[in-house]
């Protein structure tokens, strides 16, 4: 396979960009990410609360099982990854003193080598990209350069993404509030503070989403518990 070039990546960089939102901005990280490499397989580990990892997305139910089997055995590449901030290499499995519970159950998996790399913007960091090979030795030092490259593209893609994809929850909680105290005003009489004040209230007495109660309001033409 040739080595992508600085054009290469430039392309994947905008392409990422334009994906539409987080979800197929994670599928098209996979898909360029098996492009960019020699791996067989690929799949992304997502950083949740409490430092928890999770599968976003991967090319074949093998990676979606060792990702799992790091999860439930505390060990494994991806943690470490993210644990040093450096990327992780695996020439076989079967044989990897670091992780004696995790390498041989992937290598029954036949997944046999393993590439980790830290997805990170800044301080924060985002999860790791995952490379898998059939075979022993499948990755060296010049596919850790070109993935790591990859996976600064791909970190700032998905910032962006769930940044965006943030701020337009954002915005349509707002406008679904707003219309929600619309109702309560013209139903009750409410001026625009207090209608929004009883929104919150059946919000937390309730342990809904402000969000949440306002789509009831809308759909329904008044409160929650309301005869």
């Amino acid at each position: 396979m040739t080595e992508p070039d600085a054009g290469d990546f430039a392309e994947m960089a905008l392409a990422l960009h334009d994906e539409p939102d987080v979800e197929q901005t994670l599928e098209r990280v996979v898909e360029y990410a098996q492009q960019a490499t020699v791996c067989d397989d690929a799949g992304l580990m997502l950083q949740r609360g409490g430092g928890r990892l999770e599968t976003a997305v991967a090319t074949d139910p093998r990676v979606g099982k060792a990702d799992e089997l790091q999860t439930a055995l505390g060990e494994g590449p991806s943690r470490a990854a993210i644990d040093t901030r450096t990327s992780i290499l695996i020439d076989d499995t079967a044989a990897e003193p670091r992780w004696p519970a995790w390498g041989p159950q992937a290598a029954d998996l036949g997944l046999c080598s393993v590439l980790s790399v830290c997805l990170r913007t800044g301080n924060t960091t985002l999860g790791t990209l995952n490379l898998y090979g059939h075979r022993p030795g499948m990755f060296d030092d010049d596919d850790t350069d070109v993935a790591e490259i990859f996976a600064r593209h791909a970190s700032v893609a998905l910032a962006s993404a769930r940044e965006e994809h943030g701020l337009r929850q954002a915005i349509g909680a707002r406008h679904l509030i707003g219309l929600a105290q619309g109702i309560l005003m013209e139903r009750y009489g409410l001026d625009a503070d207090r209608a929004f004040a009883v929104l919150r209230r059946y919000s937390r007495n309730s342990n809904v989403k402000l969000r949440v109660v306002a789509e009831r309001v809308i759909a329904t033409g008044r409160l929650p518990d309301e005869p």
